[in-house]
């Protein structure tokens, strides 16, 4: 499969955000602080026109985490019809050669749960226990030390 990955506009998120992650939000409430922070970048994998494969990534330390340069993943989310064929692996991949030239050390999430094996594979460890992001449900803290 070939897509294209690039950076896209917060608003780009939006419709995606709304539909995979917050369904029962107002598309305000998918606006996330610091969408337009000067440090904050925002990459999308498209099959063609379509946008299938969202990330956003906001500069922002974790105190239990060792590193000078924190950035964190938020609203990472991927069409239904496009999972399971390496489309979000491709988005990391992408995002962590943007967080290397910027001089990151670590990026982590607040990950759910029922996706807590996903990043596993793509080299983040958890930290901590499960905790609760209402409405959305249960969450865990992941991270990964960039190399």
């Amino acid at each position: 499969m070939v897509n294209h990955i690039c950076f896209i506009s917060a608003t780009d998120t939006y419709t995606i955000r709304k539909k995979i992650l917050r369904p029962t939000q107002s598309i305000e409430e998918c606006q996330y602080e610091g969408d337009s922070a000067e440090s904050s970048f925002h990459v999308g994998v498209f099959d063609g026109e379509l946008l299938i494969s969202i990330g956003s990534f906001y500069q922002e330390a974790r105190k239990e985490l060792n590193g000078h340069l924190h950035y964190r993943l938020r609203g990472m989310a991927t069409l239904p019809d496009y999972r399971g064929k390496g489309v979000g692996k491709q988005l990391i991949a992408y995002s962590e050669e943007v967080l290397n030239e910027k001089g990151c050390e670590l990026w982590w999430c607040n990950a759910r749960t029922s996706a807590g094996p996903y990043y596993e594979k793509l080299g983040l460890t958890q930290l901590g226990d499960v905790f609760e992001i209402e409405p959305i449900g249960p969450h865990v803290i992941m991270y990964k030390q960039m190399v």
